[in-house]
């Protein structure tokens, strides 16, 4: 009798790379159809511009590393980076600025450092950190929610398409018509400006939390992470992590001031706090491994976003706070290794 012989690991896995890309694809639907809902048809020319690049790009890195690109282009997880991109552009970017990010994020962020389950950066946020800086002008352009009773000049698909491939507007209209600050950047500058938080959320782009549609689309988020969550493709640690190192702070300031620091909830329905929590910061290649290492990781994030909003010059700070958490994670996994069965502490 012959009996089957395998070596180590003896559990296999049944999750794809595919299959887990495409679930979290999935989850990002419903909040990119609110995106759609409320900000216009920007989203989708952003979505498909950074998706052609980052492909682009991911193919010629497959190319040159003597692989074929078919192979690596159908695990999805460059479209993953895309559609993260995407998710934290100006509805109103013209597409040479996401193509950029796009590029650094594929080329450089992911494949310089060998592919994907190498690169030490998370590559979305690597590539809006470079486009953010180089292009400070183009990245300011956010426009209002589409709400009946907000005055504002909404462009038509036409007029979006025109502005992403050329970066001009009609005639009769100007950047600063068709612009708005988002709730964060209100909220930075009227601080600055010695106004109140009461006077300061008085204005018709707030909402309950946040910004108008900005809830419902943080709401949606959301609600696609705990999917995520239910279906075992993240883990609990990382989003709590982040709650808490974010929240923790925001409460406790808002209870020294009301008047000057904004409520924790107005910093968890703000820019890209929840997005982060459960899509950006779980990236399971540049994110802590051990159990405690992401609960530190997520803290450590939490916080820095808190920081940057409240003592830095930019107005959101979740890029940032992910790629400092990100070379901060070799430290974290060797310090919060698991106990070795049969030792006292793993050597």
């Amino acid at each position: 009798m012959e009996f089957e012989r395998r070596s180590a690991p003896y559990l296999q896995t049944q999750a794809k790379v595919s299959a887990v890309m495409q679930q979290v694809l999935l989850a990002l639907v419903p909040a990119a159809i609110a995106h759609v809902w409320f900000f216009g048809p920007g989203f989708i020319f952003n979505l498909l511009v950074a998706a052609l690049f980052c492909a682009i790009g991911e193919a010629v890195m497959i190319r040159l590393r003597g692989r074929d690109p078919n192979e690596a282009l159908a695990d999805f997880s460059i479209l993953v980076t895309a559609a993260l991109l995407a998710f934290c552009l100006p509805s109103l970017t013209p597409w040479w600025v996401t193509a950029s990010g796009a590029l650094f994020a594929s080329v450089v962020a992911k494949h310089l450092y060998g592919g994907l389950g190498f690169n030490i950066f998370n590559p979305a946020m690597a590539g809006y950190i470079v486009i953010l800086v180089a292009f400070p002008v183009e990245m300011s352009v956010w426009v209002a929610p589409r709400i009946g009773d907000i005055d504002y000049q909404h462009l038509s698909i036409l007029q979006t398409l025109a502005y992403t491939v050329s970066g001009s507007l009609p005639d009769s209209l100007t950047v600063d018509a068709i612009s708005r600050a988002t709730p964060l950047d209100s909220m930075k500058s009227g601080l600055g400006g010695l106004r109140t938080v009461e006077e300061i959320r008085g204005g018709p782009l707030m909402g309950d939390f946040g910004g108008r549609g900005w809830e419902w689309i943080g709401n949606f988020i959301g609600l696609g992470g705990l999917w995520l969550f239910f279906r075992k493709v993240i883990r609990w640690q990382i989003p709590l992590g982040v709650m808490i190192g974010l929240l923790l702070p925001a409460t406790v300031m808002y209870m020294v001031s009301q008047s000057t620091h904004p409520s924790p909830l107005f910093h968890w329905f703000s820019g890209a706090s929840i997005l982060c929590a459960f899509f950006i910061a779980t990236d399971p290649v540049s994110a802590a491994t051990s159990p405690k290492g992401r609960l530190i990781y997520g803290i450590g994030i939490g916080f820095l976003i808190y920081a940057i909003r409240t003592w830095g010059s930019y107005a959101d700070g979740v890029a940032f706070a992910v790629l400092l958490m990100n070379m901060a994670v070799p430290l974290i996994d060797r310090l919060t290794r698991p106990r070795i069965v049969g030792h006292e502490r793993a050597e």
